[in-house]
């Protein structure tokens, strides 16, 4: 499913989703095409500003699954900032976060039975504060795998909470606004 309401191409839209949607809604924070997981649908125009566009930093978790194993070295290219290419076309290097290798990720999300890739794999749960464009694949293509799976978990306090894929769950903006730490509703 494609992040948006409307497309000129035939692709599936949040749209279609079985949901009653308030007219001026819009997604923050979109996913890409082959991303999972939480995305935020408003009709404030304020939360992407607040949110993304602010000075303060705010945390997204992800949990990503790579081919192969991920070395020690990799692995601390990815906590202390890893050299990207970003769609300027200059290189940049990405701020520190937090990585841990998970062991039961099903514990985290809902995995279901789809294969997407053959061990050895890796699967890592990532926090940033930052979000260039396609970062977290950027961030493992620069060291040398490939992202096979990536889901968004949370931001900042908002989480999916067993929430399945093409679910909504409405939230009063007061407690969006907590859960995101974007200051006053």
């Amino acid at each position: 499913m494609v992040s948006q309401f409307i497309s000129t191409h035939d692709v599936r839209l949040l749209g279609n989703l079985d949901f009653d949607f308030p007219p001026g809604i819009h997604a923050v924070g979109r996913l890409d095409n082959d991303s999972e997981g939480l995305l935020i649908l408003t009709t404030n125009k304020k939360v992407t500003r607040l949110l993304f566009l602010s000075d303060e930093p705010h945390k997204r978790t992800y949990l990503v699954q790579i081919n192969n194993i991920l070395s020690e070295e990799n692995f601390k290219q990815l906590q202390t900032g890893i050299d990207i290419r970003i769609k300027t076309g200059i290189t940049y290097t990405t701020t520190p976060c937090v990585v841990q290798v998970v062991t039961n990720p099903e514990e985290l999300y809902d995995l279901g039975d789809r294969l997407t890739a053959w061990p050895p794999f890796t699967w890592l749960l990532m926090t940033i504060t930052e979000g260039k464009y396609h970062q977290v694949r950027k961030m493992i293509a620069a060291t040398g795998h490939k992202c096979k799976r990536l889901i968004r978990i949370s931001i900042e306090d908002l989480e999916l909470d067993g929430l399945k894929a093409g679910e909504v769950r409405e939230m009063d903006e007061k407690e969006l606004f907590a859960k995101l730490k974007i200051g006053e509703y």
